[in-house]
């Protein structure tokens, strides 16, 4: 990076803290955590998107699909089930919460179970996203110490700061604007990023026999059990159906966008569009790590590069691997970009990174403040309510970067472990809400043991898990299923215990509209993504022939 390049990074920071100080003007819960209740479908969609499609796809996507050992365009799948569980949380799940009027949504499940139910779920909410949120930071450290040469400690701290700044003046709204700006942007450097590829190749000669055949392939009938059996077909889409139900619907990160639309009709409108543009955004991530992944083939001093960013700084995978994946898409923009691109493919990667860090401080904040403080008889009101909100996001800032020094001799693509360790809490946490909206037979002990014996037995299992704290159980479970498994085991212990304790009473909703009929499924938005499910299956079908 030269001058123009910096100075391109500055004015985007600069720009980035001064619409953080414009929305600083909230005046409570509402206005702080929901962005009064006042926004749009559009930024809305596009701040969702910015923060589940973020630097860790643009980086760990395009590696495990061009460079990865055993990866390739079955990254794809991971699209399979988002329309069908756009679709599900459209007409089940989110109606119900929003009508609630809830800031924090676990204090929907208290209406139905107890407080204790809500603070277990909080409570694993906040640990979940606090260790999945370290992933990201990692990944915005490794790209910065790769581009810039500086120590890692340092490109944590650079955009962190930043960004806790920004969140902690303007809350929901500079958060939910910042994603719409980050993921404009984000999209603009995947277009330069495939035209300068692609034109490399060109200029190597073109790829003589196509992309690599056993990368092109997209669709796998393995049942995920077993080593090596991954991204299968069933797997992705059960596992994935429950995965994105319980992400976009459960998920304090995501479900606040929604309860922060305007109404019902906004709901729709956006998670139509999440369900719609998410396969071709990814689409385009996949190409990308084809193109550049074709480019190493032609071009020796690329790997030669990466390999030598590897053993400077990832001592430890060099001698394991040779080259760390995720560092392919860096490396490019800084060995084959002009300068001025550089700068803002920089941008572009830091302002994806801020999105996903600036929506989960946000939303830590408003689940503790509302599920340990503001509960009860005793509520903050005013000004003491604002300081305490504030002092939350400084606090789960601190902590997000805290955690990311777990994952930093990590062997795995940092977008797999964040997918894995949400995977262990995802099934146990969509259960619950399902639970509370429909059931009338679970008591609180009954969820209370579903969630806990849940959570337990997925970590057990869970290979990214058993990885960090040295365990070999000699059973090789993708971890996509672990969403499902989840569900399946806190279902049958919620209404096993329940069964058991006969004796505690059951509360109920009231003064709620809940429920779901046959027609409430009559909707052409659930026609349209259903329709697109079935579009995407097709085409990655075809994907080798269209590719090959």
């Amino acid at each position: 990076m030269n001058y123009l390049d910096y100075a391109i990074v500055l004015v985007y920071l600069v720009g980035i803290l001064a619409m953080g100080y414009l929305f600083k003007n909230n005046k409570d819960s509402k206005d702080y955590f929901l962005g009064g209740r006042s926004m749009g479908w559009f930024p809305l969609s596009l701040s969702t998107m910015a923060t589940q499609l973020s630097a860790i796809s643009f980086v760990s996507a395009p590696a495990f699909v061009g460079l990865k050992l055993n990866g390739g365009m079955k990254w794809l799948t991971f699209e399979f089930a988002v329309p069908i569980a756009m679709a599900f949380i459209m007409v089940v799940v989110i109606p119900p919460l929003f009508r609630s009027g809830v800031v924090s949504i676990y204090e929907f499940v208290e209406r139905r179970f107890s407080a204790s139910t809500r603070l277990i779920l909080s409570v694993v909410f906040q640990i979940s996203r606090a260790l999945g949120t370290g992933v990201m930071v990692y990944t915005i450290a490794i790209i910065l110490q790769a581009v810039l040469d500086i120590d890692y400690v340092w490109t944590v701290l650079i955009i962190s700061v930043i960004t806790i700044v920004y969140s902690w003046q303007g809350g929901m709204k500079a958060v939910v604007w910042g994603d719409a700006i980050q993921m404009i942007i984000l999209f603009l450097g995947l277009i330069v990023c495939l035209f300068y590829g692609w034109n490399l190749i060109e200029d190597h000669g073109g790829l003589a026999n196509g992309f690599d055949p056993e990368r092109l392939q997209v669709i796998d009938m393995n049942l995920g059990i077993g080593e090596g059996n991954e991204y299968g077909l069933w797997p992705m889409l059960i596992g994935g159906f429950f995965l994105y139900v319980s992400y976009y619907g459960c998920d304090q990160t995501q479900a606040q966008r929604l309860l922060s639309a305007k109404n019902e009709k906004t709901i729709r409108q956006l998670l139509l569009a999440n369900g719609l543009l998410r396969f071709p955004v990814v689409l385009v991530y996949c190409t990308m790590g084809l193109i550049i992944g074709g480019l190493i083939t032609l071009a020796p001093d690329f790997l030669g590069e990466i390999t030598s960013v590897t053993q400077k700084h990832f001592p430890e995978e060099f001698a394991n691997s040779g080259v760390k994946p995720d560092l392919m898409v860096p490396v490019f923009i800084t060995k084959y970009l002009p300068h001025g691109l550089i700068g803002l493919l920089m941008v572009g990667i830091m302002s994806a990174a801020m999105s996903s860090l600036s929506s989960t401080v946000n939303s830590l904040s408003a689940v503790s403040v509302e599920d340990f403080f503001n509960r009860g008889k005793k509520k903050l009101e005013g000004k003491k309510y604002m300081l305490t909100s504030k002092l939350f996001v400084l606090f789960w800032g601190v902590v997000c970067i805290a955690s990311s020094f777990l994952f930093g001799g990590s062997k795995s693509a940092v977008i797999e472990i964040i997918n894995a360790i949400g995977s262990v809490f995802y099934g146990p946490v969509l259960v619950t809400f399902l639970l509370a909206i429909f059931s009338k037979k679970v008591n609180h002990i009954g969820m209370n043991a579903g969630i806990i014996t849940a959570v337990l037995i997925n970590l057990v299992f869970s290979k990214t898990m058993q990885n960090i704290f040295n365990i070999d159980l000699g059973i090789e479970i993708f971890w996509i299923w672990l969403n499902f498994t989840g569900v399946l085991i806190a279902l049958v212990v919620a209404y096993l215990v329940s069964a058991l304790t006969k004796s505690v009473p059951i509360k109920e909703l009231s003064g709620l509209k809940i429920g779901v009929k046959k027609a409430d499924f009559m909707i052409k938005e659930v026609y349209i993504l259903v329709a697109f499910f079935v579009v995407i299956l097709i085409f990655s079908f075809m994907v080798p022939s269209i590719f090959g």
